[in-house]
């Protein structure tokens, strides 16, 4: 049995040896590598290794740090199939949709790439009698990064890059459930030229993260994953003086209204809702049906929920994967039974799927797509976030009644609507209050040079991840007010404020 080791100061380490965790298959439901999980020791072996990096790497050349984000780019091309399918075979989602996730977190190597002109300060020249000044930014120091399963990539590399671009370290605390993709991202960066110590992985549960939250080495946190525990990361670390982006949870809706080309709509909510078996923080999880569109928009959506191709990922034509675990299976499953007691309608029922072509994926962690119907807001198939193959379609009379039901929402993460209506379109936009809006797009997931992030319950706190809001994120800025006096002339020292 392969046992994962933690990356530190620049090669595996197996750590204390506190404990290890299983890693499946999610496709066969076999145990397939244990991983080891850290204790506070193996953390502060990391982060110690982090803050001696800091050193050199924060006074390194911006060229030296853009040659080494650019050979790690070119890496990340080379070996595109490879890091695909270690996700697919540890999470579940099909080999191309890893692909898809490495090429959208390659995007923000790119843009770190392109830091140096970013970076660039600013100078206001005289702006007192013989007075300059001017501004700069400079690194934190260790920084750390606690990610979810779903996206164990490009999620990453949403936040390590543009730290260590700006002249930070970095500790990555991946999740458990497929580790592997992080100490394989390590190695690509050592073959890039990155110092030892710059870029360390270590494994873990909630000890791991509590170590890193509660340690005085690490200056500022990024984490991605459910409401509560971004609630919890951002109260226990900002305690500990930390700076920290929180981004929570989702439940995304998709706004159809009846002047929408309806075939090219339901296509592209059955992929944004099914795709990765749902498990996106950016899955179309509500279908919005806004009057006359419902009947016919239903329709469609079942055909084409009947005709998504199941199985394990790896397999050629496999459109969705199996969930990652069979607790996140079981759970969909029972909302789905539970859902007709509340009211609604089990239009298409995934439950007890079997992947009759792969006799060797009996035990996966298999479920089919599944279409609710006739759902309402007091029910839970709507109040809960799934992060399943579900999707519940809500019926309203008009556009505002469906910007009213998003507004209530907890979440506000993303949301599409589906029109030929420019100003449907205009005043969608400008009336919901969520933080990445699609038009006729079913999964706004920004580009690199914008930052990503959602509204209320979705974002604890007010820091977005990546882009812009990345950059100032992981550098705090200096002003440095300048004056050269010659050296024959006295400058008399006020005792009033200075005005001029």
């Amino acid at each position: 049995m392969t046992t994962i080791p933690h990356w530190i100061a620049g090669a595996p380490a197996e750590g204390t040896g506190r404990t290890t965790a299983p890693v499946y298959n999610p496709a066969t439901g076999r145990e397939q590598a244990r991983v080891v999980l850290a204790g506070a020791a193996d953390v502060d072996a990391a982060v110690t290794a982090a803050r001696t990096a800091f050193t050199t790497w924060s006074e390194s050349s911006l060229s030296q740090r853009t040659q080494v984000l650019f050979a790690f780019r070119q890496l990340l091309v080379e070996h595109e199939e490879e890091l695909a399918r270690i996700i697919s075979a540890e999470h579940g989602k099909t080999v191309g949709d890893a692909r898809g996730e490495i090429a959208r977190g390659r995007e923000v190597v790119e843009f770190a790439c392109g830091l140096g002109d970013v970076l660039k300060g600013d100078f206001s020249d005289q702006v007192s009698r013989g007075v300059d000044v001017h501004s700069f930014r400079q690194p934190l120091g260790v920084v750390a990064g606690i990610t979810p399963f779903n996206f164990p990539a490009m999620v990453p590399l949403w936040m390590h890059p543009i730290a260590i671009a700006t002249g930070n370290t970095f500790v990555l605390k991946p999740s458990e459930r497929d580790p592997s993709a992080a100490n394989f991202v390590a190695e690509l960066y050592r073959r890039a030229g990155l110092p030892d110590g710059v870029f360390n992985v270590v494994h873990g549960d909630k000890t791991a993260v509590d170590a890193l939250l509660d340690h005085p080495g690490v200056e500022a946190v990024s984490f991605v994953g459910s409401t509560p525990i971004a609630q919890y990361v951002h109260e226990r670390a900002t305690a500990a003086g930390k700076r920290v982006q929180a981004l929570g949870g989702a439940k995304n809706h998709a706004v159809v209204l009846p002047d929408a080309d309806l075939e090219f709509a339901a296509d592209h909510i059955t992929a944004g809702a099914y795709g990765s078996a749902g498990e996106r923080c950016m899955a179309l999880s509500v279908a919005v049906a806004v009057g006359p569109a419902a009947d016919a928009l239903v329709a469609i959506l079942e055909r084409k929920a009947r005709e998504v191709k199941v199985g394990p990922g790896d397999a050629p034509g496999t459109e969705m994967g199996p969930l990652v675990t069979a607790a996140a299976r079981d759970r969909v499953e029972r909302a789905v039974a539970e859902a007709p007691a509340q009211g609604a309608t089990v239009v298409v029922d995934g439950r007890g799927l079997k992947v009759e072509d792969h006799p060797e994926c009996a035990d996966g962690f298999f479920t089919g797509p599944s279409l609710l119907d006739h759902v309402t807001t007091a029910m839970d198939a709507y109040r809960q976030e799934l992060f399943g193959p579900v999707l519940a379609v809500v019926r309203v009379d008009t556009l505002d009644d469906a910007i009213d039901l998003i507004n209530a929402n907890p979440y506000g993460n993303g949301t599409a609507v589906f029109t030929a209506s420019g100003e449907a379109a205009r005043r969608f936009q400008r009336g919901v209050k969520v933080g990445m809006i699609g038009v006729n797009v079913p999964v706004p997931v920004p580009m690199s040079y914008y930052s990503f992030g959602g509204w209320k319950d979705s974002l604890i706190g007010d820091s977005p991840i990546h882009g812009p809001e990345g950059i100032r994120f992981y550098t705090r800025p200096k002003v440095v007010t300048t004056r050269w006096p010659h050296t024959e002339q006295h400058v008399a020292a006020g005792f009033t404020f200075p005005t001029s």
